[in-house]
């Protein structure tokens, strides 16, 4: 079966949230208390995309991870940077997978004139932190105890990612929408797809189940 990463739509929400639903019920992770429905995700999916990728890797026709961008702050001199996030499902661990997405992302970050990158990741949680570090995301501080969730204060981590140098005044950053009108966003994603389907052998080898790696 072929892998192939692209922009997510709304039909993707079940997917989504069949990797999502369980670390908002069972885990700190994600902070919110209850799973989104599919109709939120749906909801979610479309508005994130009127300014900033969304993308999900497909094996089979199904969902096996997703990463998406989201404004850092609404005030205007922070329109440069942004937050990120990735989630990667049940039997899709230690393949390269969240990586892959991540990458992807950023290189169409890039194409948008974002400079920085920001990840928060609710602590502790090893596989999360190793691969932001293995990136290049730094670490710039924590909020300790700053979430109560199934029974216990969580602290929350946060790390930086230089997407290009931020030397002299920028130009204004290009919203997505604008970007699909020629090809350089396309290219991005048969990049992230060829990479995956060098290991299209390994997924479906390994797809048999496992626990996410996310970032909060």
């Amino acid at each position: 079966m072929e892998t192939h990463l692209r922009l997510a739509t709304a039909e993707d929400a079940a997917g989504i949230r069949a990797i999502y639903a369980p670390i908002v019920r069972d885990t700190p992770i994600s902070f919110e208390l209850n799973p989104p429905s599919s109709e939120e995700i749906a909801a979610r999916v479309r508005k994130t995309l009127t300014r900033y990728p969304w993308l999900v890797c497909a094996y089979g026709g199904q969902i096996l991870g997703y990463a998406y961008a989201g404004a850092h702050s609404e005030r205007a001199a922070y329109r440069w940077s942004v937050n990120v996030s990735v989630y990667v499902g049940a039997g899709a661990r230690r393949l390269g997978l969240g990586r892959t997405l991540y990458e992807t992302l950023f290189a169409i970050l890039r194409l948008q004139g974002i400079f920085r990158a920001y990840a928060g990741i609710t602590l502790p949680n090893s596989p999360s932190v190793g691969l932001h570090e293995s990136l290049g995301f730094r670490p710039v501080g924590a909020f300790e105890r700053v979430g109560y969730k199934l029974g216990r204060w969580h602290d929350v981590g946060y790390w930086q990612l230089s997407l290009q140098s931020a030397k002299g005044p920028p130009a204004a950053p290009i919203f997505l929408p604008e970007l699909l009108n020629g090809p350089a966003v396309e290219k991005v994603l048969l990049a992230g797809s060829e990479r995956l389907a060098k290991d299209g052998r390994r997924f479906s080898e390994t797809f048999s189940g496992g626990n996410p790696i996310v970032s909060r």
